[in-house]
């Protein structure tokens, strides 16, 4: 049974198609369906208050389905909400898809075909949608648990993530780990170089928004695996393993790099872009590793090399 009050979204520029899409979502018993004739329309009526689930069309004037895919993403991952975002396209082709996928796109509705998928694709984005917001508020109702219990001192209070003494105690676990079992590890630490800028600039408010938001993205794209953490104030720290060290080269965190300096974060003060520099080093068993504490250290000490490059600097051990 579908869920009425299920927020809907549609967004299409050509009223016909929007009223055919309604009086569909209507007869079938959803109505909380709201409408928007422009992608800036519907960024502002998302805001106001989120979709769970958007109908828009691929193709629109100004700003196309993909653009507004990318736009809604960041204000959900300001509002720790999930909106399920289903395209109609006359496209086809793998590859014009898997570029909408990679995107954020969750699903496609043929406008040939709409009358037979709008409604079988609307169940179970309502299905999915209910889920993942479920999750994430249960996940955020962790995380805030887990940073009132201070007399642990492992997670960071803003970000909610691990802190510095958190990722001590996980990369000594890991190095031992390395050292008896064979494989390989990396140490990644990021920070936010302009930090202190936007600070000075839009205020402590922005610069906490910022550093949340940088901590919930870097979780997006690491994998479940990994462990993340804010060792500083304007740093973050990332341990990976692998088989062999070849597996942990540069290219390896290029998406973290990219995913962090190419997409804008939605703010108070709008949407601000970061200047994130990147350094990691790799070990394996045949390397005689340092403390945990010390390694961390050695990395950090180029992070002003990292910034000044804007590239992936990799920090070996003398």
């Amino acid at each position: 049974m579908p869920n009425p009050q299920l927020s809907i979204l549609v967004v299409d520029d050509t009223k016909f198609s929007s009223a055919v899409i309604g009086h569909t979502l209507s007869q079938a018993g959803y109505n909380n369906i709201r409408f928007a004739s422009s992608a800036m329309d519907a960024l502002r009526m998302h805001e106001e208050q989120p979709a769970s689930v958007m109908v828009a069309d691929w193709l629109m004037p100004e700003m196309d389905g993909l653009e507004l895919t990318t736009r809604i993403r960041q204000l959900d991952e300001q509002s720790v909400h999930y909106t399920y975002v289903v395209l109609l396209t006359a496209r086809e082709g793998d590859n014009v898809l898997g570029e909408a996928f990679d995107r954020g796109v969750d699903d496609f509705i043929s406008k040939s075909a709409m009358n037979e998928q709008l409604l079988p694709r609307i169940y179970a984005a309502d299905r999915t949608s209910q889920l993942i917001n479920r999750l994430l508020d249960e996940n955020q109702l962790l995380a805030t648990n887990n940073a009132q219990l201070e007399e642990h001192n492992l997670v960071d209070r803003l970000t909610a993530i691990g802190n510095r003494r958190y990722l001590i105690q996980r990369l000594t676990e890991v190095l031992r780990n390395v050292e008896s079992r064979g494989g390989a590890c990396c140490l990644v630490v990021m920070g936010v170089q302009n930090l202190p800028a936007l600070s000075e600039r839009f205020g402590d408010t922005v610069q906490q928004e910022v550093l949340r938001g940088t901590a919930r993205r870097l979780q997006q794209l690491v994998r479940p695996t990994d462990v993340i953490a804010r060792v500083d104030d304007n740093a973050f720290a990332i341990v990976t393993i692998a088989d062999q060290a070849a597996d942990l080269k540069p290219a390896s965190f290029r998406r973290l790099h990219d995913g962090l300096n190419l997409k804008a974060f939605k703010t108070s003060e709008g949407y601000l872009s970061i200047r994130a520099g990147m350094v990691i080093c790799t070990l394996s068993n045949q390397q005689a590793a340092p403390e945990a504490e010390a390694l961390l250290q050695q990395v950090e000490s180029h992070l002003n090399d990292a910034y000044e490059t804007n590239l992936i600097t990799e920090a070996r051990l003398g």
